[in-house]
């Protein structure tokens, strides 16, 4: 029973946390009154009630809650924050390996994704022989929506 609430109380206690130091005004934390902060704070208790339960199937929501937060954090207060779609599948991908690490499921997975994503963000500039990526990424964020669907289908359909 005691850990049926823990959830709850880390979000409590990081969001009373959160605007104690509002109150206090620190100089030096000013940028983190914001609203990702909150989204690192949700992050954050997904963890560590991922980890005080043992139920390792929520790492993969709080890393990418948690990804998402500092991400949107960077992009609001850090001139060199790289803001690129393939940003989000490379917090998927980490997501992935990071629950993988716990429950030996996934790894690959987020492996692949990670390199990717890595390899569609410095992809600005690629040689000539590397032209078809072009093709496929403008493809890819046309289409995004049917992979979205299909995978879903998918899901539904696979039999466990």
């Amino acid at each position: 029973m005691k850990r049926q609430h823990s959830f709850a109380a880390y979000i409590l206690i990081g969001i009373g946390v959160y605007f104690l130091l509002r109150e206090l005004k620190i100089p030096i934390i000013t940028d983190f009154y914001s609203w990702p902060t909150l989204l690192i704070i949700i992050g954050i208790a997904l963890l560590i009630h991922s980890y005080t339960a043992r139920d390792y199937q929520h790492l993969l929501s709080g890393t990418i809650v948690l990804g998402l937060g500092i991400h949107f954090h960077g992009l609001n207060h850090y001139t060199f924050w790289i803001d690129h779609w393939a940003v989000y599948p490379l917090m998927v991908g980490i997501a992935f390996i990071i629950r993988g690490l716990r429950t030996k499921s996934g790894i690959f997975t987020g492996i692949i994704i990670s390199a990717i994503s890595i390899f569609l963000i410095f992809s600005v500039q690629l040689p000539a022989a590397f032209g078809w990526v072009y093709d496929v990424t403008s493809l890819l964020e046309r289409f995004w929506p049917i992979i979205l669907i299909i995978i879903g289908i998918y899901w539904l359909k696979r039999k466990k």
